[in-house]
């Protein structure tokens, strides 16, 4: 790689000739303020706050998208920089409500904060309010457009990093607003709910649609038996809401927080991804060795991803399997097996998941399998986000708990149940398994690194004792379609199929990154969280979802067997071609 030699506010320094000037001056620890930019997205310096001086120049340029040159000399801070950049947010701010106190994002919006680090305290410039109503149309994301700076991030990370093209700019001048196509509502657009936009917008103009007074309800109720059940993703990203570092494996905190706030019982959702292996594990293998559906077979634990599959490739449904994600899984056994053992009438449990994935809001009712134990399966789902802001709320000193276990029998989970948070974790867990049920024998390293990583797109092959299975594994919706068209491609010039087993997550690096995780998430963040979720596989004394005893128990005492009909019933779902905008 060349570099180039340059000059940061006098000091000569040398760095990479591929960086741009922002991220030249991070390697001399200079901090140049930033708004529109956000390091997963193509910078397209819309703000303006990260101009910055060509030395012996009248010209100012926009660092986030400036690429270093040799020679170059910048000033990055001075009187005059300062000033066009507070000026830049005070007319930013006199469009903008100052209705902090009341907004999902105060304490952690970045317009707050650079108006508190510029020390603004008047607004010089008349106040011109959008006054536009909110958007509450889907049951994951609310759309606030008064509150919209015009960043572009929202309509960016939306197009291009997951190809949905559910958001653009609308409007000309300062009537532009951000919105769907014909400023539909959100839910009558391509929206895949899987809150990347909520994710990356820097204000509260895009969150998730909160929903913790009624759990703070359900545990008032009396009449209810509340049930919680937390996600993979959630046990290495829920401390950062509580100062710690990212990949911080906090599970025994998390389940002692839920019994504080007043959940009667907390299972893991990682038992029924546990569940989820041997439900689609059996699945596949019954795809490769007896035909019983087209190869390959595509995962289904994703709801943002079916949903994009059924609007943009419904020819792909005979391909997907048939399992239910691990939290509707985990819903249903709740109100059927464990209300069983523990007889209590399933009418007064209420069900809970804690999700990493604002997607999740969506899919307790997205059909009528959804509700397979004759109730809805799942009552609510929490974002990461709403269960730190509930702990904060309720006085409750997260980093001093005590670690506690999960109860049984629904709890107990195998080191690939928590890998179903990464990308390629869904594919690590199910060839673990699926290697035992086609050779009867265990695999002797039990790691697939082959499926492990950040590109886009990996592509791998598995040796099952002489039989070579293809893999490929996608993370970030945009990067689907290029599996997509190989899979179709072979279909159509009746080539041999590509791969057998195809993993698709909608947000990049996997749930532990999803929509409603905490904020300020980098591809650095992503490695963390993800090592994180590998380093809980590694310590756990089973680690292959067949082996997992209360996995043995539920289907010797309740289910039978994987496929059984009771499985089918319970575990297993349907897809149906969906319209791209529904006017």
């Amino acid at each position: 790689m060349s570099t180039v030699h340059m000059k940061i506010n006098g000091t000569p320094v040398e760095v990479s000739s591929e960086m741009t000037l922002l991220q030249a001056a991070k390697t001399v620890n200079v901090n140049i303020p930033t708004l529109c930019y956000h390091p997963d997205l193509p910078a397209w310096a819309a703000c303006g706050i990260c101009v910055v001086k060509l030395e012996n120049s009248p010209k100012m340029v926009r660092a986030c998208a400036t690429p270093v040159a040799e020679g170059m000399s910048i000033i990055t801070h001075d009187p005059e920089l300062h000033q066009i950049r507070k000026t830049v947010l005070e007319l930013i701010l006199s469009t903008h409500p100052n209705s902090c106190l009341t907004c999902g994002r105060n304490g952690s919006c970045e317009l707050q904060r650079l108006a508190g680090e510029f020390g603004i305290r008047e607004q010089p410039y008349e106040i011109r309010l959008k006054d536009l109503p909110k958007d509450e149309s889907t049951p994951s994301i609310v759309l606030n457009p008064e509150k919209c700076i015009n960043c572009g991030r929202c309509a960016q990370v939306c197009q291009e990093v997951q190809g949905v093209w559910a958001l653009e700019f609308v409007g000309r001048g300062e009537h532009t607003i951000i919105a769907p196509a014909a400023n539909l509502l959100l839910d009558d657009s391509p929206c895949i709910k899987c809150g990347q936009c909520s994710a990356h917008c820097p204000v509260g103009a895009i969150f998730e649609k909160d929903q913790t007074r009624n759990f703070l309800n359900a545990v008032n109720d009396t009449t209810k038996k509340v049930i919680v059940q937390i996600a993979p993703a959630v046990r290495v990203a829920i401390g950062e809401g509580f100062d710690a570092d990212p990949g911080c494996v906090c599970t025994g905190k998390t389940y002692a927080a839920l019994r504080r706030l007043g959940a009667d019982v907390v299972f893991d959702t990682n038992f029924a991804a546990d569940l989820t292996i041997m439900e689609e594990g059996s699945e596949l293998v019954q795809r490769l060795t007896q035909g019983s559906g087209p190869l390959p077979q595509i995962t289904s634990c994703c709801p943002a991803w079916t949903d994009y599959m059924e609007k943009y490739a419904p020819d792909m449904i005979p391909h997907f399997s048939t399992a239910k994600s691990p939290m509707m899984m985990q819903g249903a056994l709740t109100k059927t097996y464990y209300a069983e053992k523990a007889k209590i009438d399933p009418k007064d449990i209420f069900s809970v998941a804690i999700m990493p994935c604002t997607a999740k809001k969506y899919e307790i009712t997205r059909d009528d399998n959804m509700f397979a134990s004759g109730q809805q399966d799942v009552d609510l789902v929490l974002t990461t986000r709403e269960l730190i802001r509930l702990i904060k709320a309720s006085g409750i000193d997260f980093v001093n708990l005590p670690d506690e276990k999960a109860d049984s029998p629904i709890g107990m989970y195998a080191g690939a149940g928590t890998l179903f948070g990464n990308t390629g974790g869904v594919m690590e867990a199910a060839i673990r398994t699926a290697y035992t049920l086609v050779t009867g024998e265990n695999m002797k390293d039990v790691n697939v690194t082959a499926v492990r990583g950040m590109e886009g797109v990996k592509r791998g092959s598995v040796d099952f004792n002489g039989t070579e299975v293809k893999v490929a594994v996608a993370h970030g919706m945009g990067n689907v379609t290029e599996l997509i068209e190989e899979v179709r491609q072979a279909r159509e010039q009746n080539l041999p199929i590509p791969y057998h087993f195809i993993e698709v997550m909608a947000c990049r690096g996997g749930c532990i990154a999803g929509g409603g995780q905490p904020y300020a998430t980098t591809d650095e963040v992503r490695l963390q969280r993800i090592s994180g979720l590998y380093a809980d596989d590694e310590r756990s004394t089973i680690r292959c979802s067949h082996e997992n005893p209360e996995i043995q128990t539920l289907y010797k005492d309740y289910l039978g067997a994987p496929l059984s009909e009771k499985s089918h019933h319970l575990l297993h779902t349907t897809y149906q071609e969906r319209k791209l905008y529904k006017k």
